[in-house]
């Protein structure tokens, strides 16, 4: 257990050039990823150095903010004249780890939809626990922080302020959480593109060197007109579309579209063979 310092909360210095909060009042995050990271925080039960934390990091006396796979750093101006300088470290995933993360990314295309326009998927940390893992630190030893103030306690006001800024990035940015679990939003796409990853295609089926046989038609227009025979939907075999959104398979709807295309061009050429 860890004991006050017997130091009195002094008043701050001012600190010039400072990230200020963008909240004024309330939460300090928006999106339910940075609520997330920062009921990560408050579950501590810091109390009162919570509170002072929230007022340095809107008042802007965290003077910077640097963030790298498995560590953040940031200098905070206190009562001294030397800023202190604050660490959190968490637990990096190992490249296998991520690989199948990746696999599993990729076989829900709602995942990678979601993660293309800049989205943290609702259900995302299931991908993560069902590779063995957590986006979020769920234990104390995946969630180190350090602080250069003599402040014994941990986490202390200059962490907190630290920890709630990096909640409004997390806001701006989600791919942020994946840097700091070791893969940045490149390496997870380059992952996502690879051969060797996600579900397997569909079958292609080649395009016929004759190009007028592509539609089995191979009769004259006349008596194209006047088939009796229903039209066939011809849409060939397509590879798995991961950014498709639509509410039906892509092949599914290309079939119906492909039908009623072929019986408008009938229509057309027996109307065209009457006149």
């Amino acid at each position: 257990m860890r004991f006050d310092s017997g130091f009195p909360p002094g008043k701050p210095r001012a600190a010039k050039g400072g990230i200020k909060a963008r909240s004024k009042r309330g939460a300090f995050a928006t999106r339910w990823w940075a609520k997330r990271w920062i009921a990560a925080l408050e579950s501590l039960s810091a109390g009162a150095r919570l509170q002072r934390g929230r007022k340095y990091a809107r008042d802007g006396q965290v003077l910077d903010i640097a963030i790298a796979p498995g560590i953040v750093t940031a200098h905070v101006q206190g009562s001294l004249p030397e800023p202190y300088r604050v660490t959190i470290r968490v637990a990096m995933l190992p490249p296998a780890v991520w690989f199948a993360i990746a696999s599993r990314i990729a076989a829900e295309a709602r995942f990678t939809a979601a993660l293309l326009s800049g989205e943290m998927p609702h259900d995302i940390d299931t991908v993560f626990l069902a590779s063995g893992a957590s986006l979020f630190p769920a234990t104390l030893r995946e969630l180190r922080t350090e602080c250069s103030c003599p402040d014994l306690n941990n986490p202390c006001k200059h962490i907190a302020a630290t920890y709630y800024l990096l909640g409004e990035e997390f806001d701006r940015d989600p791919f942020l959480l994946f840097v700091l679990r070791g893969s940045t939003k490149e390496q997870l796409f380059a992952e996502l593109r690879r051969d060797d990853i996600g579900p397997p295609p569909k079958a292609e089926v080649p395009l016929p060197k004759d190009l007028t046989a592509f539609w089995g038609a191979e009769s004259t227009v006349e008596s194209a007109a006047h088939e009796s025979v229903p039209p066939r939907a011809h849409t060939r075999a397509l590879p798995a579309f991961p950014f498709w959104r639509g509410a039906e398979p892509l092949d599914t709807l290309l079939a119906r579209v492909d039908t009623l295309a072929v019986e408008q061009a009938i229509a057309i050429l027996a109307d065209a063979a009457d006149r």
